[in-house]
């Protein structure tokens, strides 16, 4: 075992070396003559043990007493079953995120993880959801004490008002909160998972849209309907390639590509956080030639008109261009996107070919950064057609 004696006398050589002390504990002595404690073990796994270190500080800020300490707290931890090293990250989480006890302290710590992979719209209407249905009953009641029944009682409100969606996604968000918390060392259990299949089953209904018998009058009506023309532009634009109208609106000058044809949706717009690449019709690049003489010295395709805070076109601004056409309840702006896909299938292109133009990513995380670019040659001749049908169903002629 060592001595303080030994420790100091340690010299620094030209390669690290190590002094042992006993029971996993080591010194490592480095050329610039630095010394530290480091903890050493393995963790078995299956079919295999792994070699792993633990830091517990430089001497001498950390004497030998107390590295000893160190060490039997972790040699404790490992004969609990517990991996040191991932205790220790845990520990590190909590301070960095600063997690209270109370429910909501832990799902602000969760959120600020967890957040940076949504787009802001939503990671907006997740927080709003807990604000209106959790929050109030067990916001401030510390987590260890929350029960499946305690949350069983918030869900059960929502449902009662008929939102059974809202329902739903809140208690996905919970299970994802107290999960957090388990990993944090907060609580032992997820209390969440006890209410599997015990709320109303919630049938997704489909964003209305407009069959392809109705897409020359509805042309027609977007030509004469009162609004600015970049308000027609962007609707227009919507239908050439069908893309979700949050990718539309954050759209930037920089990612379209004249020359290549293509418009590249940046991941952090996407829904899926990732590029998509948009092949560009005649007809879509013919409107945004005509949309730059109108926004051109902005950032943004659809920079907002009333320049309120928000730099970008509103959300419920195409949506209310539609209505104000007579298509309330009828259709909306997402519903672009099953029109499309639903006259693209009938017409023959491959639905592999129509599902990685809509950007519906596979569930495998391989297969998916390989289609990243897949069937892009496909994919430029079906949007050219696509863009030729709408311009034929246009006898407006403003899509040309």
């Amino acid at each position: 075992m060592l001595t303080e004696i030994e420790i100091r006398k340690a010299k620094p050589r030209e390669k690290v070396y190590k002094l042992y002390d006993g029971g996993g504990l080591l010194l490592r002595v480095k050329p610039n003559g630095s010394k530290c404690w480091e903890y050493k073990y393995r963790i078995i796994g299956e079919s295999k043990s792994t070699e792993k270190t633990l830091a517990l500080g430089v001497y001498d800020r950390v004497s030998l007493k107390e590295a000893r300490h160190k060490c039997l707290e972790a040699r404790r931890l490992r004969e609990s079953g517990k991996d040191p090293a991932e205790v220790r990250k845990a520990e590190k989480r909590l301070a960095k995120f600063k997690v209270d006890n109370d429910f909501e302290g832990v799902a602000k710590a969760w959120f600020d993880n967890v957040s940076a992979k949504w787009t802001p719209l939503h990671g907006t209407k997740l927080w709003r959801r807990l604000e209106l249905h959790i929050f109030p009953a067990l916001g401030k009641k510390p987590i260890s004490d929350i029960t499946a029944l305690d949350l069983l009682s918030c869900l059960r409100k929502a449902e009662a008002s008929d939102k059974i969606h809202t329902a739903q996604r809140a208690l996905q968000a919970c299970r994802s909160i107290f999960q957090f918390a388990v990993l944090s060392q907060k609580i032992s259990y997820n209390p969440a998972h006890d209410l599997h299949g015990v709320l109303k089953a919630y049938k997704e209904e489909h964003y209305p849209t407009i069959g392809h018998n109705q897409l020359p009058a509805f042309l027609e009506k977007l030509g004469v309907v009162k609004t600015t023309q970049m308000n027609k532009l962007a609707v227009r634009l919507l239908i050439l390639t069908f893309v979700r109208q949050g990718e539309l609106r954050q759209a930037r000058w920089d990612d379209i590509c004249f020359e290549d044809t293509e418009w590249r949706v940046r991941p952090e717009t996407t829904k899926m956080r990732e590029l998509h690449i948009v092949p560009l019709s005649r007809q879509a690049l013919a409107i945004l030639h005509e949309l730059k003489a109108i926004s051109g010295d902005s950032e943004y395709l659809f920079p907002s008109q009333q320049k309120q805070k928000h730099p970008i076109m509103s959300e419920n601004t195409i949506n209310k261009v539609i209505h104000n056409m007579g298509y309330k309840g009828m259709l909306v702006g997402h519903g672009f996107r099953s029109m499309a896909s639903t006259i693209l299938n009938e017409s023959g292109f491959k639905p592999d070919v129509i599902e990685r133009q809509l950007a519906h990513m596979p569930r495998d995380k391989v297969r998916a950064a390989y289609n990243r670019a897949q069937y892009l040659p496909e994919r430029k001749e079906m949007m050219q057609w696509w863009g030729d049908y709408i311009m034929k169903a246009d006898l407006s002629g403003a899509i040309k």
